[in-house]
C-alpha cells in the first residue's frame, strides 16, 4: 500500500497498555499530538479482536485526515493484516521479530508496497545489518534502550539478564544499516536529544504515552523534543 512513511514518532499500543482507557481514544490523542506511525500490539487478543481494533485505529487516523501521513501496522499477525485488507481496512503492513513469521513470507503475501518492519535487540541487528539480506525489510526496530515493564522479555539473555544498549551502539547501527532505524524500550522524554544525535530515524514508545496521566500532553512533549 505504501513504502513512504515517517518513523520519527512511533506509537505502539494495545488494550493491555491503556489502564482501562479506550485504545482508540489514546491513539487519537497521540496522532493529534503529532505521532507519525502506529503499531497495534495486542498480545492477549484473538484475531477478530485485533481486526476490530485495527479497523478502529484506521478510522481514527482517517477522521483526522492523516491516512496518507500516518502509517498503521500490526505486530506479528500477518493473518490479521491479510484479513483486515480483505475487509477493506487501510492497514499498511506488519511488524515482526526475528522469531516470528519470516520477513520474506510477509513480503510475499503483502506485496511490494506494504511496510514490513523487523525488530531485534540492537546487538543482533548490528550483525543482521552487516551480513543479511535486507531486501524484504523497510525498517529496523532496535533496543531496548532501558528495561521496560511493557516488554519484559526485551533484551533478556538466556540467563535472565537484561542487556540494554548504548547510544554508541545505536549510532553504529544507524551508520551501517541499509534501512531506517527506530529505537525503543523504556524511552523517555529526557532520552530524546541524545537518541536523535545518534542519527536514527525515530523513537518508539508505549508507556511514555499510555501510562501518562494526560496522554496528549505526554505525546506532544515527545514530538516537540524530537523535532527541536
Amino acid at each position: 500500500m505504501r513504502r513512504k512513511f515517517d518513523l520519527s514518532a512511533y506509537f505502539v499500543i494495545g488494550p493491555e497498555n491503556t489502564h482501562g482507557r479506550p485504545v482508540v481514544r489514546v491513539i487519537a490523542e497521540a496522532i493529534r499530538a503529532g505521532f507519525t506511525f502506529v503499531q497495534i500490539r495486542a498480545k492477549g487478543a484473538d484475531a477478530r479482536e485485533i481486526i476490530d481494533l485495527t479497523r478502529a485505529a484506521a478510522d481514527v487516523i482517517a477522521a483526522q485526515e492523516k491516512s496518507d501521513a500516518v502509517a498503521l501496522v500490526v505486530n506479528d499477525r500477518l493473518d490479521v493484516v491479510l484479513a483486515a485488507r480483505e475487509q477493506g481496512i487501510k492497514v499498511d503492513g506488519v511488524h515482526v521479530g526475528q522469531t516470528d513469521i519470516p520477513v520474506d513470507v510477509c513480503r510475499k503475501y503483502l506485496g511490494t508496497d506494504a511496510i514490513v518492519g523487523l525488530s531485534a535487540p540492537t546487538t543482533e541487528l548490528l550483525d543482521y545489518a552487516a551480513h543479511c539480506d535486507t531486501a524484504c525489510i523497510d525498517y529496523f526496530g532496535a533496543g531496548p534502550l532501558h528495561a521496560t515493564p511493557t516488554k519484559p522479555e526485551a533484551g533478556r539473555t538466556a540467563s535472565g539478564e537484561i542487556v540494554t544498549h548504548s547510544f554508541e551502539e545505536l549510532a553504529e547501527l544507524h551508520r551501517i544499516s541499509p534501512v531506517p532505524v527506530v529505537v525503543g524500550g523504556g524511552v523517555k522524554a529526557a532520552d530524546l536529544p541524545a537518541l536523535k544525535a545518534t542519527g536514527v530515524e525515530g523513537f518508539f514508545v508505549i508507556s511514555a504515552v499510555t501510562g501518562a496521566e494526560h496522554p496528549y500532553a505526554a505525546a506532544e512533549e515527545l514530538v516537540r523534543l524530537w523535532n527541536a
